[in-house]
């Protein structure tokens, strides 16, 4: 490499530090700078925990039970921004609960059953805390059952396999006055 490229080089890198060093390092716009909360399962296997941080960078954790029927675990999720923008642990399939173009629900009952009709799991509505519901299922094909609080039963097939998170959304229509 000759020298003048070099040089072009260098001041173009350090150019890039100046412009970018403001929000990467805190210096600038408080809200630019904010990182994804940080989800780590905890050693006993029970829960999630979530560390975010405040405006005045105060952590702030918020614990999330991992439920367990047999091998299959799952849990729920994406109150706030804070848990929307969290990265979760790759789950085979995501469920999120919708009413109409915008309200997300909750306390959503859920079936989930395979094609020869056999129940893998029942979740009572209480346990559905969020929006979102993440299902560590063994590969295979799924039928969902849905019932939202005061909703109709709506249903879905899945097939999900062990490299991916498959994401369905539920949606009730929104209901008319």
């Amino acid at each position: 490499m000759k020298q003048p490229t070099m040089l072009r080089v260098v001041v173009s890198i350090t150019a890039c530090l100046v412009l970018v060093s403001p929000y990467v390092f805190a210096a600038g716009d408080q809200e630019l700078s904010k990182t994804a909360p940080i989800v780590r399962i905890m050693q006993s296997g029970d829960s999630l925990e979530l560390v975010f941080h405040e405006d005045s960078g105060t952590p702030i954790k918020e614990t999330i039970p991992i439920h367990r029927v047999g091998s299959v675990r799952y849990f729920s999720a994406g109150i706030g921004l804070e848990e929307r923008s969290a990265h979760y642990p790759a789950f085979p399939l995501k469920l999120v609960f919708v009413a109409g173009p915008k309200a997300y629900l909750s306390q959503v009952s859920v079936t989930i059953t395979d094609r020869q009709g056999k129940v893998h799991l029942q979740i009572p509505p209480k346990q559905v805390t969020g929006p979102w519901l993440f299902v560590d299922l063994p590969p295979g094909n799924y039928d969902i059952s849905a019932e939202g609080p005061g909703k109709a039963s709506i249903k879905e097939h899945v097939t999900l396999s062990a490299k991916e998170t498959k994401t369905i959304y539920l949606r009730w229509k929104e209901e008319t006055a």
